[in-house]
């Protein structure tokens, strides 16, 4: 018997509302993502990096990548999750969205455990050997390469690291048989890929659009498994 309680619009506000997190430098970078019009539809919802930090924070990650950075919310959002010592690997094609990222990361003190590489992510993470480098990665970008990116980057998070990927109800779309479109069934082959993979153990949250988190098996756990 399912147990789960219907999300009502009201509901959801009243949860998102209870995080511990009221940061004004994040509400300041909302406000002016906001003023770039509809796109700013791209940002994560504020409830969405309560969850990031606190996901980093708890799994002990060092070194993170995020693919998709935007205007900043989801990388100033995982960075402040890092310890001091650690870093953040921000993947992006657009200088003109990451130039506003840049300055919120000057303004949060968190410049220097962020790199900031903008070119194709894919051309940027093959550029990197096939070694497990990274603790956390964070995917919110063309839904299309989303499982390009699923097979390069589980190679590259260690043993009980996270890969967290974004957007993954799109909407709602992925239950609709009739919608066909490019994007929606790459995320349902995105979607299944993660739940079939043997490497991983994963559960997927109805937080914003819906978010996957990952973990990557230990090497004695798919022993055990077989």
């Amino acid at each position: 018997m399912a147990k789960f309680t219907k999300m009502t619009s009201p509901l959801y506000d009243y949860m998102a509302g209870h995080r511990s997190d009221r940061d004004p430098l994040l509400a300041e970078l909302v406000e002016e993502t906001e003023s770039l019009g509809p796109i700013s539809m791209m940002q994560v919802a504020p409830e969405q990096g309560a969850l990031l930090t606190l996901l980093t924070r708890i799994s002990g990650a060092r070194h993170a990548i995020e693919i998709g950075t935007f205007t900043g919310y989801s990388g100033l959002s995982i960075a402040r999750g890092l310890p001091p010592d650690g870093s953040l690997l921000c993947c992006d094609s657009s200088p003109e969205w990451t130039a506003i990222a840049r300055k919120y990361f000057d303004k949060a003190g968190l410049a220097d455990r962020i790199e900031l590489r903008i070119a194709p992510a894919l051309e940027t993470i093959r550029a990197m050997g096939r070694t497990e480098q990274f603790d956390l990665a964070f995917v919110d970008a063309d839904k299309t390469n989303y499982s390009n990116y699923f097979e390069e980057l589980v190679p590259r998070v260690r043993p009980g690291g996270l890969i967290l990927f974004d957007n993954v109800l799109w909407g709602g779309s992925v239950i609709d048989v009739t919608n066909t479109k490019e994007g929606t069934r790459a995320i349902r082959e995105l979607n299944d890929r993660v739940r079939d993979d043997p490497r991983l153990e994963s559960v997927m949250l109805a937080v914003s659009d819906g978010l996957t988190i990952a973990r990557k098996r230990h090497a004695s756990e798919l022993v055990s498994r077989s």
